[in-house]
């Protein structure tokens, strides 16, 4: 198998020499012919080879004297052929609008002519390019239409192409033994027309589809194929990927020792030629393979290099898989609140990708494929559709300013009578007041102003205090579902159920208080806002809302230094709950690795002043301004975290509230410190 596919490639090279001789002979051809059709046929074969040779700029050059050409000559082929060539250019240049313009023009040709074999060319292409939108039921239902009439007519270009987009759209369908099928198709045409390139891809894609169906050792075989195959500097990328995913097949038959080898060499392959996305696969399985071994330590290395470079080129796929490695380590080492915490991201992240590969299965299948012959008169038929509705564009436009016009009119009577109506309704109640005493009426006018004033104020801070806490309620909900999900995956042993269940207990009881303090808020709340006081131990305060953020502060590895003592403030223990929280919250999440969060409390001038300092990112001046104003100005966190813009503003509106006040002092890349001042005891009446 290895022998072949080194004869085709080295035969594809030296196809490449005589592609480049047949350019330059037909150039010289196309020179001395005259303006007739012949020179239109040779123009399009330049064309061709120009188009293959991806001489993109010098193909649309003949494209556009082969089309004035053609068209000056009545050669409707020609003017088809040399459309479609355009359209072929656009594709591939990734211009969907103006690739879609030229099979369109070019279809309506084919279609007039009955050239089936330029309407399965048309669509199959357009299978393609809908393929590669993520379209795969139209694409499926393009590219098999065309498949029969290539195989009739050996088209095995075509048939490359057709076959190729064909099996990527069965595998992005989880089709995994229809993908697996026409990649060997595909393979089989591309070894007759020599293409190397495309030889190499489609064994490496049946490698991974082998992979795919647990068949490891024709997976190996497959890419051990392609390794023989590669041999210049341009495949130095597909290197970078096929060394470690050969290291992970033999991975799987804990063959430790070619895996290992084979993942070290990727490694280092990938590290000299700055490969990211090769680097954090071997990383990824090196480190699995470490574990495995009882490396641990080692693996803890690889590991976490390879999870923050996933994170810095968004790779989520090898994400995934480190998240599923961070959480089987901490497993190991026992830390299984870790292990709970990964296992939340795996969840998350395996859901949206789920969401995002989860294409609409086309029912169209290959015995119900699309007979073109038949089919003609159908295109036919929607072609004149069309030409009859281009026809009707002026009538139907006329009819829109029409019906535009008509709306206009129709809004400004419509406001008049609105205006007259409320004109009269205010001299109506005009006089019916004025039949009162003046003095009364402002009395009572004020004792409304007030009472609407003060509803709306209640209204306005009990919705934003209602998002605040119900953000908080559904982080616990959440970290809850995933604890639900180790358990529905069978993910978890009976020792490490019975280590989590504590974690699950103090997630319940989280949400548990975030519902109690939010019910006891809106009871207590309901006539005014006046706090209702106490004498409490700001320290218990700092601890239990310190213990809510443990994980988030281990997963970004900040330091947390507490430096608070035992002190006694007279507010309202509720809403100096939900200040703390917000302020300690916001500093984790504007903190990375490597900094400090410092929470302290001291006596000033018979007060206490809490502070809640960190070392992140700060705040700059022109957002400084924003953070307390009523509106919903908010940033992202280091790890993009989101927020609603209100937290801050409702902790203004709290500490004010219990007599104290609250400010900020931050530079840009330096720091933040939030400070809050409240009462130590009662004041004196």
């Amino acid at each position: 198998m290895k022998q072949l596919l080194t004869l085709a490639v080295l035969c594809a090279t030296l196809f490449g020499f005589s592609q480049t001789d047949n350019i330059d002979s037909l150039t010289v051809q196309l020179a001395y012919q005259k303006q007739d059709s012949a020179k239109v046929e040779t123009s399009l074969l330049l064309v061709n080879a120009l188009y293959h040779n991806a001489d993109y700029k010098k193909a649309l050059l003949y494209i556009d004297k082969t089309e004035r050409l053609a068209n000056l000559l009545n050669h409707s082929k020609g003017v088809a052929d040399a459309n479609y060539y355009k359209a072929l250019i656009y594709s591939d240049k990734n211009d969907y609008y103006n690739a879609i313009d030229g099979f369109n023009k070019s279809l309506k040709i084919y279609l007039q002519l009955g050239d089936t074999i330029g309407i399965a060319k048309v669509n199959n292409s357009i299978g393609i390019i809908e393929i590669k939108r993520g379209n795969y039921s139209v694409g499926l239902e393009n590219s098999l239409s065309a498949i029969k009439i290539f195989e009739d007519k050996n088209l095995k270009t075509e048939l490359s192409s057709a076959y190729n987009s064909l099996a990527e759209a069965y595998y992005r369908t989880h089709q995994t033994d229809k993908a697996l099928e026409y990649n060997i198709k595909a393979l089989r045409v591309r070894q007759d027309l020599l293409d190397s390139l495309g030889i190499k891809l489609s064994t490496k894609n049946i490698a991974m589809l082998y992979s795919e169906r647990k068949e490891h050792r024709r997976a190996i075989e497959y890419y051990e194929d392609v390794l023989g195959l590669l041999n210049a500097a341009e495949d130095d990328t597909l290197k970078g990927e096929i060394l470690p995913r050969i290291g992970v097949e033999y991975l799987e038959f804990k063959n430790y020792e070619k895996a290992g080898n084979y993942l070290a060499e990727g490694l280092k392959f990938n590290r000299n030629i700055k490969n990211s996305d090769g680097i954090v696969r071997s990383l990824n399985a090196m480190g699995s393979l470490n574990m495995q071994q009882g490396k641990t330590r080692l693996a803890r290395i690889q590991i976490n290099e390879a999870h923050d470079l996933a994170e810095r080129i968004t790779d989520k796929s090898q994400l995934l898989t480190n998240y599923r490695l961070q959480k089987e380590w901490d497993s190991i080492n026992k830390n299984f609140q870790n292990a709970f915490f990964w296992q939340g991201k795996y969840y998350t992240l395996k859901t949206a990708l789920d969401k995002e590969n989860t294409p609409i299965l086309p029912t169209i299948t290959e015995d119900s494929q699309p007979d073109l012959l038949e089919d003609i008169n159908y295109f036919k038929a929607l072609a004149e559709k069309k030409e009859a509705l281009n026809t009707n564009k002026e009538t139907d436009g006329a009819l829109l300013i029409v019906i535009a016009v008509l709306s206009v009119l129709l809004l400004i009577v419509g406001t008049m009578f609105l205006l007259y109506y409320i004109e009269r309704r205010k001299k109506s109640q005009k006089h019916s007041v004025s039949t009162q005493p003046d003095a009364s009426l402002v009395s009572q006018n004020k004792v409304y102003a007030d009472k609407i004033k003060n509803l709306e104020e209640v209204n306005k801070v009990k919705d934003r205090l209602f998002s605040i806490v119900s953000h908080d309620l559904k982080d616990s909900i959440s970290s809850i579902k995933a604890f639900i999900d180790l358990l529905k995956d069978d993910n978890l042993s009976r020792e490490e159920f019975q280590d989590l269940i504590p974690e699950l207990s103090e997630n319940a009881d989280s949400a548990s208080d975030l519902l109690f303090n939010l019910l006891n808020w809106s009871k207590s709340q309901m006539q005014n806002l006046k706090p209702k006081p106490e004498i409490f131990n700001i320290q218990d305060v700092f601890h239990n809302k310190m213990s809510l953020v443990e994980q988030k502060v281990e997963q970004k590895r900040i330091a947390f230094i507490d430096e608070s003592h035992r002190d006694f403030i007279y507010a309202d223990k509720s809403m100096v709950e939900i200040v703390i929280q917000n302020l300690i919250t916001n500093a984790v999440k504007f903190t990375s690795v490597g900094d400090v969060i410092t929470i302290s409390n001291t006596d000033h001038q018979g007060k206490s002043l809490i502070c809640v300092e960190d070392t992140g990112v700060g705040i700059s001046n022109e957002n400084l301004s924003k953070i307390f104003l009523n509106s919903n100005f908010t940033t992202t966190g280091t790890n993009n975290e989101k927020g609603n813009g209100l937290g801050l503003t409702i902790c203004k509106e709290l500490v004010e509230l219990n007599g104290g006040r609250i400010w900020v002092e931050s530079k840009l890349n330096v720091g933040t410190k939030f400070y809050v001042e409240l009462p130590k005891m009662k004041p004196v009446s």
